[in-house]
This record gives structure tokens, C-alpha cells and sequence, in this order.
């Protein structure tokens, strides 16, 4: 049955019936689910006031509200829900399974997040850990990365690895932070107990009591002057971490990172909760699956994922994929850089030989043939990119269309960074900048990696600015960028960034006036002169009297006229360029003639406002 015409066009009515369809979908694809024209929805769409293309990405909103007006429920589905479908294309499924044979199942050390405000030293205390010197490297003494290392310690006699994902601790980081509360057991939570419970304190604890994790505190620095260890115990009641000496059920360990005091307490405290809280075992038996950490481009070894295996064992030669790269491992490297055999669950692994750096947080798993894993990443590429079109397309309505159709002010960017994880947590801090409605942020590419001849083409094509976060121009590169005059900005810390762009918006942004009253001045005589008109005889009754300002004529309290200029000044029979309070003067405004005695007129001027 067709529906009612829509401007001479007629659709199928779904009279209720459900259409699934990807995010970032265009009308095209919603035409060959429901067999309509392609053509028939843009002109639907258009008699709604969306002003869309057949083949272009049409987000959630706007494809719900066509789906309502033919008669059809839209029903986008989620990346995950997408991601079960493709799986189950290829008859693969992500997530643990329930397994008879009871060999295939073991034991697996506990997945623990480091989290805290930043500066409370989370990075020092995995640095006193596990013997490395990762704080020394970070610049501004901020994590930029996640990073994720086993530590094997000694628990009744027995050895027990613990594996520690050190998220990093600037507040533009709290996508990548939440994505290690969903991959993890236990969360160590780090306070100062000589700065106390801060607000990013707070937001770790909200992202791991979320994850519904148990949580070990460390009250660091309680070497310092000023520790107030009880403190911390107090303040961290308010947030339902009642410590085990109060009659709580948290264990909170005195440490110091900097003195190594309370280490193998800390080790011993969180063996006990994953003993006590949790059932740590893993399916060793199934297909390896897991979650990426962080990926980086090694100069040497090409993309380089480091992996979270959550279940199986990843084993050197697998065909691997990872979110939408795909590859067979080439390698498997431990934290320090030495190969292994294979990587049990809960081991933290570097796997070589990836197509492409795959994001942090994506899921990998390993399949029979290179072939589907070629097939899985390039459908999962598809749908990524149509849900980022989708997104960054800016709605128009047809009330909008004539603001439209002038020109945009648009920022556009380039962001390379030397890991992924740092790639989108910098865009997603940048993005979130609001600085006004008629002017839009767009990252039109971003990648791992250095800076490359086809980054500065991209950038010539759109009038770009390149973004490089702990990398730098390679080669022909920087010589290209310096010869067509390529804005490149590097940064090693992201709230540099973040300001550099902020104020980069701002500067684009049409210029703000605000009118500042110059002067005042009584009309007691009106004069005609020839060739000129009427000059106001006044006098000055406050500020100045500026020849060539902006000028309104008041009377009786009403303005009578706007918009006017004082075109001619003059002190008896002399032109005068200002003329002070107390003062008589000759006030001609150009061709307004239309001045009476007691008129008043204002001067003033527009002066550009500074923007916050």
C-alpha cells in the first residue's frame, strides 16, 4: 500500500514494521531495505525541512523522523550490536562461553587499574613497581599514554602475577581512563595524603564504582610533610569507601612510592580482594579474544598493538583482528620487549604485524583464515567511517538554508599523535571546545604516526592546520610545509593543545562591538548654512565632542535619529578635531537636518569586545 503523496511522491508504508539500519546510514541504504527510490526520500526529507543526499550519512534523529513520517520504525543499531551481527555473519562470537571440558579452564592473575588525580603520583607507584622509569619520560609529568605491565609477586609462599594498566591522569583523558574501569578486576585508586580527595579523584572513583569493581586505596607520599593519611580515610567516606579499620569492607595501604614503603602491602592487599571479591578464571581453550590497550607505529616494526588477552591463547602466527585492522602475528613481545611463545588471559602483550594501528579500547579476536579477518576489518572501517560522516554532518533546515548557503567558518585540522589512544582522546577534547554557533571544529583526518608528504597535501587541498602530539614532519614533509606555508603545531602535552586551539577558534570569530558613550552636547541654536545645512550651535555638557564619531539625536528622552555621524566641528570660525565639556561648539551631521534647540546629541564610538 502507498503512502499519501508527499509533493507528488509516493512511498511504501511499513504501517509500523521495524527497519534495522547501521549508524551513519544513508537514505540509499534505507531505500533498499524498504524497496523505495532513493529519490522519493530526499524529496520526503525535504517537505520535512532536511536538506539531505541519496548517498549521504544521515544520523539517528533525522532518519527516525522520516522513518515516522512513511510509516516505518527506524531502528539504528549500536556499534556493538552491529559488531555481534558481523561476528555472527562469519559464525564467530566475542565474550567468554561456557565450556564442558573443565581442562580448557584456569586460574588468570587479576587485571588492576592505577587511577587518581593527576600528580598524586599513580605513575611513580607503578615506576617503584615494577623497577622502570616511566614518570622521568612523560612530559609535564603527565601520563599521555596507557600502558600495561604484568609484576609477579609473592603471596604464602606461591608466585602471582598481577597485571597493572597505568591509565593516564589529565582530566581529557577520561574516555581512555573509563575504557580501562571495563577492562579490569580491581582499581587501585591513588590520593596524595598530603593533597587529599580532588575532583578528579572523584571522577576515578565514579568510573570504577560504574564498573562495578572492587577497589584498593593507596594513600600515597605518606612520607612527605603535611601526610594526613586518617584524612584521606575521612574524606573518602563521603564517597562510600568505608576502610576496613572503620568497620568498612575497602582496604586502604599507607605507600610510598618515592621510599618503596608499603609496596608489598599494596601487592598483598589486592591479591587478597581478587581472592576474597572475585572468580578469576579464564577459558584458555577457545579462540583467542581480548581488548587493544594502546596502539602505536614502530619505525622498525610497523603497527604495534598492545592487547589485553581476556580469554584463549594468542599464540605467534595467528590471524589476528583488531577493531578494523587485521594481520597474522608476527611477533609477540612482553613489556620489556622480549619475544614469547604465546600469551595466556590476562597477560598484557605487544603483537607486530598489523595492516594499520588499531584504536585503544577496540575488541581483537583471531580467526581460522586471513581472508575473514580481512573481511571483518573492512566492513568494520565502513561502518566507522559512516558513523563519523554522519556525525559530523551539521543539520540545515530549510529556515537555515539561506545562512546556509553563506560562508561557513570552519577550523579544519589534522591531528598524528605516536599512539592512538592519544589521537582520540585529543580529538575528543578538542571537539567538545564550544566557542559559537556559526563556527565548527573539523578533524578531517587523524592517524598514527609522523607527519607524511600526504598529510601537508591534504592540508594544502583544505587549508588545514597539522596537529603532531609527540611526532614531527618526516623528510619531504617539513620541506613541503615550510614552502606552501602549512601551519604544523607540535605538542608534547594536551592541555597546550587544547588552549593553542581554543584560541585559534576565537580569533575566527566575527569581531564583538560594544558602543562606549563619548559625549553629550545641548542644541541652543540651529544655523543654515549654504551648501552645508543645518549646524547645531551647543554646548557641551559632558565628556567630548569627537569630529568623524558616531552620533544619535535624543528628544524629548526618544532617540529621533540613529546612525548619524559628526561630519564637520568647528569652535567659532575655526574647525576643531575635538571639543571638551564646558565648552560651545558647531555641530553639522551631514545631510540630517532635522535638529531643534534642545535636541541632544550623543556621541560614542564601537569599540571591539574582548572576547573570554
Amino acid at each position: 500500500m502507498a503512502a499519501p503523496s508527499m509533493g507528488g511522491v509516493s512511498l511504501p508504508r511499513g504501517n509500523g514494521q521495524t527497519v534495522r539500519l547501521p549508524r551513519g546510514a544513508s537514505l540509499t541504504d534505507l531505500a533498499e531495505r524498504i524497496n523505495a527510490e532513493p529519490a522519493a526520500l530526499v524529496t520526503a526529507l525535504f517537505h520535512l525541512g532536511e536538506m539531505i543526499t541519496a548517498t549521504q550519512s544521515v544520523n539517528d534523529d533525522t532518519l527516525q523522523l522520516l522513518g515516522a513520517e512513511i510509516g516505518w520504525v527506524i531502528q539504528v543499531v549500536s556499534p556493538e550490536d552491529e559488531d555481534r551481527e558481523l561476528l555472527d555473519t562469519f559464525d564467530l562470537t566475542f565474550g567468554d562461553e561456557e565450556s564442558d571440558d573443565e581442562d580448557d579452564w584456569g586460574i588468570r592473575p587479576p587485571v588492576v587499574t592505577v587511577m587518581g588525580h593527576v600528580d598524586h603520583g599513580k605513575t611513580k607507584l607503578l615506576d617503584a613497581l615494577r623497577h622502570a622509569n616511566v614518570a622521568g619520560k612523560e612530559a609535564g609529568g603527565i601520563t599521555q599514554h596507557i600502558g600495561a605491565y604484568q609484576i609477579v609477586t609473592e603471596l604464602e609462599g606461591n608466585e602471582r602475577p598481577v597485571t597493572f594498566i597505568d591509565t593516564p591522569g589529565h582530566e581529557s583523558f577520561t574516555a581512555m581512563r573509563a575504557r580501562g574501569a571495563k577492562v579490569t578486576d580491581i582499581v587501585v585508586l591513588v590520593v596524595a595524603a598530603d593533597d587529599g580527595v580532588m575532583p578528579q579523584t572523584v571522577e576515578a572513583l565514579n568510573h570504577a564504582q560504574a564498573a562495578e569493581v572492587p577497589i584498593v586505596v593507596a594513600v600515597n607520599k605518606i612520607d612527605k610533610e603535611g601526610a594526613n593519611p586518617a584524612k584521606i580515610r575521612q574524606q573518602l567516606t563521603e564517597y562510600g569507601l568505608v576502610a576496613e579499620e572503620y568497620g568498612g569492607d575497602t582496604m586502604f595501604v599507607d605507600v610510598s612510592a618515592t621510599t618503596r614503603q608499603g609496596l608489598d602491602d599494596l601487592l598483598t592487599s589486592i591479591l587478597l580482594t581478587a581472592d576474597a571479591s572475585l572468580d578469576l578464571r579464564a577459558n584458555v581453550g577457545q579462540d583467542p579474544q581480548g581488548v587493544v590497550i594502546e596502539g602505536k607505529l614502530d619505525k622498525g616494526r610497523g603497527p604495534v598493538a598492545t592487547v589485553l588477552v581476556q580469554r584463549g591463547t594468542l599464540r605467534q602466527g595467528d590471524s589476528i583482528v583488531a577493531g578494523d585492522a587485521y594481520g597474522r602475528v608476527r611477533s609477540l613481545l612482553d613489556e620489556h620487549g622480549n619475544k614469547l611463545k604465546e600469551a595466556l588471559p590476562a597477560r598484557p602483550v605487544q603483537v607486530v604485524g598489523l595492516t594499520s594501528v588499531p584504536r585503544a579500547g577496540d575488541t581483537f579476536l583471531v580467526v581460522e583464515e586471513d581472508r575473514i579477518a580481512r573481511q571483518i576489518a573492512d566492513r568494520r572501517q565502513a561502518r566507522i567511517r559512516n558513523a563519523q560522516n554522519a556525525s559530523m554532518r551539521k543539520r540545515i533546515s530549510l529556515e537555515d538554508l539561506d545562512a546556509a548557503l553563506k560562508e561557513t567558518r570552519q577550523l579544519n585540522l589534522i591531528i598524528k599523535g605516536d599512539n592512538s589512544g592519544t589521537v582520540e582522546a585529543l580529538e575528543e577534547a578538542l571537539m567538545k571546545i564550544e566557542v559559537s554557533d556559526d563556527l565548527t571544529l573539523r578533524v578531517i583526518h587523524r592517524g598514527v604516526g609522523g607527519i607524511t608528504k600526504s598529510d601537508i597535501d591534504l592540508a594544502l587541498a583544505d587549508d588545514v592546520i597539522v596537529l603532531g602530539f609527540n611526532v614531527r614532519a618526516e623528510g619531504q614533509a617539513t620541506e613541503l610545509a615550510a614552502r606552501e606555508g602549512v601551519d604544523v603545531r607540535y605538542y608534547t602535552v594536551i592541555y597546550q593543545a587544547i588552549e593553542e586551539i581554543e584560541s585559534a577558534l576565537k580569533g575566527m570569530l566575527k569581531p564583538e562591538y560594544e558602543e562606549v558613550q563619548l559625549g553629550t552636547a545641548e542644541v541652543r541654536e540651529v544655523f543654515r548654512v549654504p551648501k552645508i545645512g543645518n549646524v547645531a550651535g551647543s554646548l557641551v555638557r559632558s565628556g567630548t565632542i569627537v569630529r568623524n564619531s558616531k552620533a544619535r539625536l535624543i528628544r524629548d528622552g526618544a532617540v529621533v535619529a540613529d546612525n548619524l555621524t559628526v561630519e564637520s566641528l568647528r569652535r567659532f570660525k575655526d574647525d576643531a578635531t575635538e571639543v571638551r565639556e564646558g565648552y560651545e561648539c558647531g555641530v553639522g551631521l551631514g545631510s540630517f537636518n532635522d535638529i531643534k534647540p534642545e535636541d541632544v546629541i550623543q556621541t560614542f564610538e564601537l569599540r571591539e569586545k574582548p572576547r573570554a
